[in-house]
């Protein structure tokens, strides 16, 4: 299984066409492909390298609750969604600090932008955790996964709870071919920080197991897909708790699957290593509701990964 997400890496570095991006930075991409997880047979958290699972717990749970202020995620030390957030205070008028143009490049080319770029973010941080007003300012994300999941609004004014809504048909029309929740609002999109990459994903019930099909538009193969794979993961195993099914298929597709530039000696170094077993995990077994859980409630069990593989991220 882990060995489909690593040949997905290879395809893209024998096949993929080199493309400009949004970001400036440059990718090997290709359009189109599939890769399948049968979760009965361990926690699809990547072996060749250490992926940092309270990270995805905690923007799960985040995305759960339909919150889209990066003021929780920092109130648990996570700190992917910062340089979204960060480009929007800058980008204001009330940003009076150093010159932040270009803010992601220029502190990987420039070690010594690099020291103000980290002071500056650092205190940008601390304000959203010690400044409600500040936060909820520059803490908020626009309408992101979390506000489309939970609080899809209509024409009409009304809000859709979109995950809740499809959680009550798993168990109450198990064979419904709509079990569908969609995080792409074209009318939302502009103002967002950043459109949704993972748009929409479908539940399917056989034989008494949850699978969860992802439709993914644009994948940062590296960085960000080993992170989608155990988000969307972990959330058909709390639907399926909640339901009362087992976990069947998580099916992964991509649309834009590619590889930025500066990440190829990564990449060709996570290549390099053997595949370990897969993880399991454990859930409270207390707690019945998705939107119930909380950290602690969450645990993987015998993950033995290699190292830690950084790399920067593009913005």
């Amino acid at each position: 299984m882990e060995k489909d997400y690593l040949n997905l890496a290879k395809l893209i570095l024998e096949e993929g066409t080199e493309k400009h991006d949004r970001t400036g930075t440059g990718t090997k991409s290709i359009f189109g492909h599939q890769i399948r997880f049968d979760l009965s047979k361990g926690f699809p958290l990547l072996t060749t390298k250490r992926v940092p699972f309270s990270l995805i717990k905690s923007e799960l749970l985040w995305f759960l609750k339909g919150d889209t202020n990066i003021k929780y995620l920092l109130q648990h030390k996570n700190h992917i969604w910062d340089e979204w957030a960060f480009e929007r205070f800058i980008k204001s008028k009330d940003y009076s600090g150093p010159d932040m143009t270009d803010f992601g490049r220029r502190a990987v080319k420039d070690p010594e932008f690099n020291l103000v770029y980290k002071e500056q973010m650092a205190l940008f941080c601390e304000n959203i955790l010690n400044d409600d007003t500040f936060a909820k300012k520059y803490g908020e994300l626009g309408n992101i996964y979390g506000s489309q999941w939970r609080h899809w609004k209509t024409s009409q004014g009304e809000t859709i709870d979109q995950l809740q809504d499809v959680i009550n048909m798993i168990k109450n029309n198990p064979d419904s071919r709509r079990l569908i929740v969609s995080a792409w609002n074209p009318e939302d999109v502009p103002n967002m920080a950043l459109p949704p990459c993972h748009t929409l994903f479908q539940f399917y019930v056989a034989d008494g197991k949850l699978s969860c099909q992802l439709y993914q538009r644009s994948a940062d193969v590296f960085l960000g897909v080993p992170f989608n794979i155990a988000s969307y993961a972990l959330l058909t195993h709390l639907i399926a708790h909640e339901t009362g099914l087992e976990v069947g298929d998580f099916v992964h597709t991509f649309g834009d699957a590619h590889l930025y530039l500066n990440h190829l000696d990564q990449i060709n170094e996570q290549l390099s290593r053997d595949i370990r077993d897969f993880p399991t995990l454990a859930l409270n077994n207390n707690k019945q509701s998705i939107f119930d859980f909380d950290m602690e409630d969450i645990v993987i069990e015998g993950y033995n990964p290699h190292p830690t593989i950084k790399a920067p991220i593009a913005v």
